[in-house]
């Protein structure tokens, strides 16, 4: 299976999962708090419903009543006199409708946004809240362009729900009713002969609807493997420029950007086929009342007002008609996010812990592994029966080849997952019986890829923590070394860096995110692969940083160079998910076991 393939499979089951997830009380939860807004909306939406209907009966009673009057030679001119007044009586009602429904509309409209915005913020908020208490293990499958269009895309489209939607729907169906019952208060038999139209009017309405909701959907897949791809592909720009793959980049996004193309098309297609539909029920309706109505004229039985108000009134019955169905996909739009955000909020969000909380100054540091097992995927074990100590204060690393279990044992530390069997204690304690705010707020982490913010120097050290000012994040940065190279920028702290610090070379990154763990001075040093990526000098530079950062603290460390673990107090040897040996450097040299192999193969490439 191909990952486009994977990610389209991955998308049906999570539309199945979401629409079984949707629920209407659940969006109504959001909108409760504004009900008196929205009730005073229905309230205005009626009113200019009721200002805009009344206008053709305005027409109609001036056609009927004065026109009559003022065209016949034979009445006296009193009788003119009051026409005329009645006429400019008449037409002033009808200028004030058209005032006080343009205020209406205007309050409604205004009204009804500001109130979109707001729930939309919560929800957006809420979104977003919810993602940063996930799991780590959610995102190892969970794609990031997917999370990108649940706060973005998905909660933009929910706020047309409570807007234009919303509104839309209230004031066509009010619309609709109003008209219906003026046409059966001005004549009865002309009203059923618009209401004959209905039922085929149903029946195309159904049948588009069926047809544009699977293009609708199958929109909303290749929507999401667009963002994606997009995602995707700006995130590892360097490794496409690298490697050359643009073209081959450029044509897997020109397939998805053409199968959107090709759905876009099909989607105008039913539109355009429907709403010309719709539009010849409409000629036959007016045709048809024309036909009637003329002769009905003709034998006395209608007047020319009454056919002039049933044309305009057929007119506009079909309006909402086609605001209805163009709102559709916006329906079907909205229901569809509704349902992908109550999916992902419906994901269970990290454990907060156990109730054992650590006080102000910190753990011991004496960590214990008790027969852990543990594998990411179920039957897979990468940790395999594994059990050591650290003492309070102790420098342990952790060295063997790739996929032995090294940084796994990291993320077990800080809690980003759970073992499968055995037990974690630190301090004497289960590791799962602590907070884990204040478990991991304890340990600190220095990983291998370092991000870096967008912003000053400083504010990449502190983070805006609380805890950690402008003073310690100083003092953190000379006890790493980092001092060396800030006290060079011409900003100093103060140097602006872009996203990912690009301006900075890795070693630079490197002894930033050693400031940034050190400055909260935690009990417990985490190192997982921290001197991958750096060169000679910074290595040297990092030494020592290593040796000032495990004073006083439980240091672990994973590295692939035996040089920087070297003064370590013990060293854990992994094969295979398994503890295969420890000691210190010499006496691990003394055996002839795994590390003595890694040892010699890493020097002898130095010395070659």
């Amino acid at each position: 299976m191909t990952n486009q393939e994977k990610l389209n499979a991955d998308y049906e089951k999570e539309q199945l999962e979401s629409r079984k997830n949707f629920s209407l009380k659940r969006l109504y939860g959001y909108a409760l708090p504004h009900w008196k807004k929205f009730l005073f909306v229905i309230l205005l939406i009626i009113i200019t419903t009721g200002l805009t209907l009344v206008q053709p009966k305005l027409i109609q009673l001036l056609i009927d009543n004065q026109f009559p009057v003022l065209s016949d030679q034979t009445v006296s001119s009193a009788e003119q006199n009051l026409a005329v007044s009645a006429t400019i009586k008449i037409a002033l009602i009808y200028l004030g409708t058209l005032f006080f429904a343009f205020l209406t509309d205007y309050g409604q409209a205004y009204l009804l946004q500001a109130t979109g915005q707001e729930i939309l913020r919560k929800i957006r908020q809420n979104l977003y809240n919810h993602i940063l208490h996930l799991p780590t293990s959610f995102f190892d499958h969970y794609p990031l362009g997917s999370l990108v269009t649940r706060v973005t895309n998905d909660t933009e489209t929910l706020n047309e729900m409570f807007t234009s939607v919303l509104s839309n729907i209230i004031r066509n169906i009010f619309h609709l009713g109003g008209i219906i019952i003026i046409m059966f208060l001005l004549n009865y038999k002309l009203a059923l002969l618009v209401l004959f139209l209905l039922p085929l009017i149903i029946f195309i309405s159904i049948v588009f609807r069926k047809a544009i909701r699977k293009v609708y959907f199958a929109q909303r897949r290749v929507l999401a493997l667009i963002n994606t791809k997009l995602s995707e592909n700006i995130s590892g720009m360097r490794t496409i420029q690298i490697f050359d793959r643009k073209k081959q980049t450029e044509k897997e996004f020109n397939q998805v950007n053409q199968e959107y193309l090709d759905l876009s098309r099909k989607e105008v297609k039913y539109f355009s086929i429907y709403r010309p539909s719709i539009e010849v029920i409409q000629s036959l309706g007016i045709a048809a009342l024309i036909w009637f109505g003329s002769k009905g004229n003709m034998q006395g039985l209608i007047s020319f007002g009454v056919l002039y108000a049933f044309i305009n009134y057929i007119q506009r019955f079909f309006r909402p008609i086609f605001e209805l169905s163009e709102t559709f996909n916006l329906i079907q739009s909205a229901v569809t996010s509704t349902s992908r955000i109550f999916h992902l909020l419906d994901e269970p969000i990290e454990s907060v812990g156990g109730n054992l909380r650590i006080s102000k100054y910190g753990l011991k540091g004496e960590i214990e592994f008790k027969n852990v097992w543990f594998a990411y995927n179920e039957g897979e074990w990468v940790l395999k029966d594994v059990s050591f100590k650290v003492e309070p204060g102790q420098f342990v690393a952790f060295v063997g080849a790739t996929g032995a279990g090294k940084s796994t044992i990291m993320h077990l530390i800080c809690r980003f997952y759970d073992v499968n069997r055995g037990q974690i204690l630190i301090d004497g304690h289960d590791i799962k019986e602590y907070n884990i705010s204040d478990l991991r707020r304890t340990i600190g982490v220095v990983q291998q890829d370092v991000f870096i913010y967008s912003g000053s120097i400083a504010d990449n050290i502190t983070l805006n923590r609380e805890n950690v000012d402008y003073k310690a994040a100083r003092k953190a940065a000379s006890l790493v070394n980092a001092d060396h190279f800030i006290n060079k920028l011409p900003q100093r702290y103060r140097e602006y860096v872009t996203e990912r610090g690009s301006t900075l070379s890795a070693g630079q990154r490197q002894l930033l995110s050693f400031a940034r763990t050190i400055a909260a001075q935690p009990s417990i040093l985490v190192l997982d692969e921290a001197t991958a990526n750096i060169d000679t000098e910074t290595e040297l530079l990092i030494q020592d940083a290593i040796r000032n950062m495990a004073r006083q603290r439980s240091m672990l460390a994973v590295a692939h160079r035996i040089s920087t673990i070297a003064d370590a107090d013990n060293i854990i040897v992994l094969h295979q998910g398994r503890l295969a040996e420890q000691g210190t450097k010499d006496e691990l040299l003394t055996k002839d076991g795994l590390f003595k192999v890694l040892y010699e193969l890493q020097f002898s490439q130095i010395f070659k």
